[in-house]
């Protein structure tokens, strides 16, 4: 069993990494989806999802998952989308479902091919920095990471299959950590009209807020030890 998992995952990311730096409809694909959603146009990522017609949640997952493990995506603008379009119970019900899928996909990546490989996905640097959060909050480090909505989501679920943790203790700290934002994102992207760019512009900027906050918090609890 262990041998099967290993390889279908081998043939998974393997297929992606020719795909990427290979095949040229592929590329094409890749910057294309990259543009659609840095134009941070929910109302163009909710057209693109529903021109699939009856397959529109299979699209849906598909690009969660490809966000996850292959592209520096925003995730919370697919769960805005699905909430748009399927509602806020069932899209968020697709979004954290998919989420976990992606997540669990880069854990058994990196934990079956290594570093190496997994740099090649996304960047020595970024992993190196999410070392260091590793080794500061230990067996946390998963549910911090996916309730501070600043930190990569894909970075985190590579670096913790670099590590020793177990896969239920990956699947429960990402499910309930990843919870409280889809619910929160799936709730606002059903309410969601005009002026879509000046809100997720304004969250953007909460983020950011709240990461000079959890910056400061670190650097005072860090004076005081």
């Amino acid at each position: 069993m262990f041998l099967q998992s290993k390889l279908i995952i081998k043939l998974i990311a393997l297929s992606i990494f020719i795909g990427l730096f290979f095949i040229p409809q592929v590329q094409k694909f890749t910057l294309d989806i990259v543009a659609l959603f840095s134009s941070l146009d929910i109302a163009a990522i909710k057209a693109y999802i529903l021109s699939f017609g009856i397959w529109a949640p299979v699209i849906s997952f598909g690009l969660m998952i490809f966000q996850s493990v292959a592209a520096p995506l925003p995730s919370f603008l697919i769960t805005f989308a699905n909430a748009a379009l399927f509602g806020w119970v069932y899209g968020a019900m697709l979004s954290w479902f998919s989420a976990m899928v992606g997540a669990i996909l880069c854990f058994y990546i990196a934990k079956y091919l290594g570093r190496d490989f997994v740099e090649k996905l996304t960047s020595k640097t970024a992993l190196q920095s999410v070392d260091g959060f590793f080794e500061k909050h230990g067996r946390y480090a998963i549910l911090i990471a996916r309730l501070l909505p600043f930190i990569s989501f894909d970075i985190i679920s590579y670096a913790a299959g670099l590590t020793k943790m177990k896969t239920k203790d990956f699947l429960i700290a990402t499910g309930l950590g990843q919870l409280p934002a889809t619910i929160i994102y799936s709730y606002a992207g059903e309410m969601l009209t005009g002026g879509v760019k000046a809100f997720v512009y304004g969250l953007l900027s909460l983020f950011a807020f709240s990461a000079l906050i959890y910056l400061l918090k670190s650097v005072y609890a860090k004076s005081k030890s």
